[in-house]
């Protein structure tokens, strides 16, 4: 039975792999800080099913110790400050976690005396930033746009250097917006779901939003994360854009998401908040994943309007039920 160690097992995506690879039958070990209480909203049903263990991507021992614990075949870096607005507010500690962490996970690797671990770092589409080129793929030069795509950069660059340093097998997905029923209130296309369904239900009048003409390639999360899981699998090791390769701005995120509720102009209920506004916007990302496409054989599976309509659906049925 292969084992897998994946960091931050408590966000959408962590969460969303760990079903992934215990469908292929996977012992799977998720990381997570030690503290009073964890926060296992998206993970609550994997109790049981995983284990959960300590560790904290801003202290190399732990990562040790969890390597020597759960002995994994596939390490997934998934942990991270991953709130993008939020980091012109903790620079430093975005840093540390978002860049530094993946070198320590990488030493760990090294340290720990595991053999044969393939490791998976999460790059991100904010390395790309003010885009040079559009779409962006893998050979597209990087221009990052705040401290969060800044430390996203290191880590994606230390783990090709890695690779090519200690021949060591880590592949760098560099994952374009993607989003899902399990994604955090604080990111805006869950501020955005979750004020609708209120709306719908009577609960609230308006939602208030930074900037609604920023474009993003927005995909579905359960099917990025097993474009993860392909690039493990592979002979070699290498670095892929994931991506639909479409892009949709917030007022299309908008507009899909009212009509779900039966509401075809939304202005009344949408007002704008510069506390919101970043302070150096990225205005489009869109990705060109046909390397991967054609490497591991992978396609994204849902359409905006479908990921827009879970979002929605499932905030109705949480909010309604409580």
């Amino acid at each position: 039975m292969k084992r897998a160690l994946i960091t931050g097992i408590n966000g959408m995506d962590g969460s969303h792999l760990a079903d992934l690879l215990l469908e292929k039958g996977y012992e799977v070990y998720g990381m997570e800080r030690r503290t009073s209480s964890p926060n296992r909203v998206n993970t609550k049903h994997l109790e049981g099913k995983i284990k959960f263990i300590n560790g904290d991507l801003t202290d190399q021992n732990s990562l040790v110790r969890c390597l020597k614990e759960s002995v994994p075949r596939e390490v997934y870096n998934l942990g991270a400050m991953s709130f993008v607005g939020e980091s012109w507010n903790t620079p430093e500690q975005t840093g540390d976690v978002n860049g530094l962490g993946v070198l320590r996970m990488l030493e760990a690797i090294r340290e720990s005396g595991v053999k044969g671990v393939r490791f998976y770092q999460a790059s991100t589409s904010e390395m790309f930033g003010r885009m040079v080129e559009n779409p962006a793929k893998e050979s597209t030069p990087f221009y990052p746009r705040s401290p969060y795509g800044v430390a996203k950069l290191y880590g994606h660059w230390i783990t090709k250097n890695y690779r090519e340093s200690y021949d060591m097998f880590a592949c760098s997905g560099i994952l374009f917006n993607h989003e899902s029923e399990r994604r955090g209130i604080e990111f805006v296309t869950r501020k955005i779901s979750d004020g609708v369904a209120r709306i719908h239900l009577g609960l609230q009048d308006k939602i208030m939003l930074g900037n609604l003409d920023s474009y993003r390639d927005w995909g579905y999360a359960p099917d990025y994360c097993e474009a993860m899981w392909l690039m493990l699998q592979q002979d070699t090791a290498d670095d892929y854009v994931i991506s639909t390769g479409e892009t949709h701005s917030i007022r299309d995120f908008l507009d899909v998401a009212f009509q779900e509720i039966g509401v075809m102009d939304w202005d009344k209920h949408v007002g704008q908040d510069p506390r919101f506004m970043r302070p150096a916007e990225v205005d489009v990302l869109r990705g060109d994943s046909t390397k991967a496409q054609t490497d591991l054989n992978w396609k994204p599976k849902t359409s905006f309007r479908e990921l827009v309509e879970k979002m929605v659906r499932n905030d109705i049925k949480i909010i309604g039920g409580k």
